[in-house]
């Protein structure tokens, strides 16, 4: 781990006009600069760069951040990565942390294993150059139409016929027995005797997503029906089958740039198409998809079309693949090709231009797939096409983004001729079944949890249970735990429990993040005027819900208001919090940051609001106003808990006892409303 000291240092040298300065070529224009932007193909420039704030906005594709969220976004790098590629850039020494003696241990050990899969890969590699390697491997490779460029770059290889190869020539390098069993490219028998996994195949490497080699894909070219056509590295502790994907290393920048992704099956599928020019392209690597490589898709785009071949295998394969990508929310698209062809014969039959014009033409969105795929199978049966029609319904329920769902209904509902109003309860109905059930399952595996705990010694004889729900701060006392939903909302990074305070907990911490040291300057006749004393925007909204004893309920903003205050306790400046908030290592921090100080629109031109009125006017005004707004909806969420608990109880001391909590409460509402009227 870096030092917090070391992080600071990188993040206050770098600069922002340097730093994308290596990798786009910038134009100043006033005081700001600009360029066609780095991660969408434009022709006019709508990427800026402000060196005062120390942020980038493209205004096409919407990204933006600091100069470490700049080079995590453009080479595809880890936090810690990104801050050391800025170390080296400005000649900062990064000395990490002590570790302990079983994470040097853990670390060491997965070091030798990707050692040992990287000299195998060179071994797979030589060993296609010699004349075995060039009359069997290389002229199969040559035979699927690879170019001597594309079997470099992939490191294609060849595994002698020879049992013992790589094992021999391995330890002869001086790589250990363990390391060469552990990452499975070597068998030991009982008798000690050490033969390789793989040989007599051509090999296909697996990069992780930094580019380190780590598992192997033999494939036989023998046509005898007995072996096994693939031999497949097994998992390991750097090689987890569901949470790799084929070509990922090669293909992560232009899935980025294109904000797409081409999903296929298998390795030539995927060697062929980069040959003929689409980079942007992965594969499951034979596997079934899973969740873990749709979310490893995900962190370079929300964009995928599945490309499996034609045949009825190919077609099974889609559809699970479709609901799961749905399910993690995800656009996804689907493309048939002609029955008897897979993307690998595809593209060797055809022109870059002719694929891309067949993509192109033959997305299609999962509802107009499923349709057509099985609206023949039904034909004029009505119950057949009603369960088409509740099928396409439960395959909208996965998508987790309610107005997604909702335009979804609508196509359905036009495609099929049907009330909306019909299929929408279709579909909540089914979304609330998936739901319970997934809450059901989250109940037994706590339960599960809970009884191992309980089984296990207590540290020191405590009895005390552990606590059964998150402690949400004082808001947790006061206000009623249904009204925090069980499925949070993650919107671009930001997590949103309660939908209906967040937008006044956006505002407010808004106010704290652009103009948390500016006093506020209160008429004498004002309420909050204080003669002789005067108070800055972050404590007056710190104090008065500190009076309220109330807390953010979502939980980003209150992580980032918190994070906020404890940097304000140390003395930093706002523009020092603004740029620490905006480089946190927490991504859910960052991202609320960027939302809120990085501006939507224009980062020279102030908006509309602010040219007819002063900061100080507007602060005085508009912040006491977010303040009791935020009263108002509070006591509504009261309100509305005390109803619902009324509607459910049939004691009448509790009928009347809740009733008289829902008078004081309206007259609570009625004068802050009257207040905020007079504000």
């Amino acid at each position: 781990m870096i030092p917090q000291e070391t992080v600071n240092r990188i993040l206050d040298a770098a600069q922002i006009v340097d730093v994308v300065g290596d990798f786009v070529t910038l134009k100043k224009r006033g005081a700001n600069h600009m360029a066609c932007c780095p991660f969408h193909n434009e022709k006019t420039p709508s990427f800026v760069v402000s060196p005062s704030k120390g942020i980038f906005k493209c205004f096409g594709c919407g990204k933006s951040g600091t100069a470490v969220g700049f080079v995590m976004e453009h080479e595809n790098l880890s936090y810690t990565e990104a801050l050391k590629y800025l170390a080296k850039k400005y000649h900062i020494e990064v000395v990490e942390k002590e570790e302990t003696a079983e994470e040097i241990a853990q670390r060491q050990r997965n070091e030798s294993l990707l050692l040992v899969s990287e000299y195998a890969g060179k071994f797979f590699q030589d060993s296609l150059q010699t004349p075995e390697g060039q009359a069997i491997g290389y002229q199969y490779f040559k035979s699927r139409g690879l170019e001597d460029e594309t079997i470099r770059k992939y490191g294609l290889g060849w595994a002698p016929v020879s049992r013992r190869a790589l094992s021999d020539a391995a330890r002869a390098a001086g790589y250990k027995e363990e390391f060469l069993t552990e990452t499975g490219l070597s068998i030991k028998y009982e008798d000690g005797r050490l033969v390789d996994r793989f040989f007599d195949r051509v090999i296909f490497p697996i990069h992780s997503v930094s580019g380190r080699v780590i598992a192997f894909g033999g494939r036989t070219l023998k046509t005898d029906k007995s072996v096994a056509k693939y031999v497949n590295s097994p998992e390991t502790e750097i090689y987890v089958k569901s949470r790799s994907l084929y070509g990922i290393w090669f293909a992560k920048n232009e899935m980025s740039r294109q904000d797409k992704c081409i999903l296929v099956e298998g390795y030539l599928d995927v060697l062929s198409m980069h040959q003929l020019g689409l980079k942007n392209v992965v594969a499951s690597s034979g596997t079934s998809l899973t969740v873990e490589q749709i979310r490893l898709i995900r962190k370079f785009t929300n964009n995928v079309t599945i490309i499996y071949d034609g045949d009825g295998a190919g077609i099974k394969a889609a559809l699970r693949g479709v609901g799961l990508v749905l399910k993690e929310g995800l656009n996804v698209k689907v493309v048939l090709l002609p029955e008897g062809q897979d993307p690998d014969d595809f593209a060797r039959r055809h022109t870059l231009e002719e694929v891309q014009d067949h993509i192109a033409r033959n997305e299609q969105d999962f509802i107009s797939f499923k349709t057509d795929l099985l609206l023949g199978e039904a034909g004029n049966d009505p119950i057949r096409r009603a369960g088409l029609i509740n099928d396409v319904a439960d395959t909208i329920a996965l998508i987790p983004d309610a107005v997604v769902r909702a335009v979804y209904v609508q196509t359905c509902a036009d495609k099929f001729e049907i009330d909306e109003q019909i299929l929408t309860e279709r579909v909540s109905r089914s979304r609330s079944d998936m739901l319970m059930a997934e809450q059901k399952e989250r109940e037994r595996a706590r339960q599960r949890e809970e009884n191992r705990a309980a089984a296990a010694p207590v540290p020191g004889g405590s009895d005390v249970p552990p606590p059964a729900y998150e402690d949400y701060g004082p808001e947790a006392d006061s206000y009623p735990s249904a009204d925090i939903p069980a499925e949070p909302v993650v919107e671009e990074g930001v997590v949103i429990n309660e939908p209906y305070l967040a937008p006044c907990e956006r505002e407010l911490l808004g106010f704290i993040l652009e103009e948390g040291c500016t006093e506020l300057d209160f008429d004498r006749d004002s309420k909050f005027y204080v003669e002789g004393e005067k108070v800055n925007v972050a404590e007056f909204i710190d104090g008065i819900l500190a009076d309220d004893e109330a807390d953010f309920v979502n939980r980003s903003y209150r992580k980032v208001y918190e994070e906020y205050f404890r940097m304000y306790d140390e003395g930093l400046t706002q523009q020092q919090m603004q740029k620490r908030l905006l480089d946190s290592m927490d991504m859910e921090v960052a991202a609320v940051a960027r939302d809120l100080l990085i501006e939507k629109h224009q980062l020279t031109v102030k908006n509309y609001e602010q040219s007819l009125t002063s900061v100080s006017t507007r602060l005085v005004i508009y912040v006491p106003k977010t303040l009791l707004t935020y009263q108002v909806k509070k006591v509504e969420l009261f309100l509305k808990e005390l109803t619902r608990e009324l509607s459910r109880t049939e004691d009448p001391d509790r009928q009347v006892e809740i009733m008289t909590r829902i008078g004081e409460f309206n007259k609570a509402r009625a004068r802050l409303n009257n207040e905020l009227g007079r504000v």
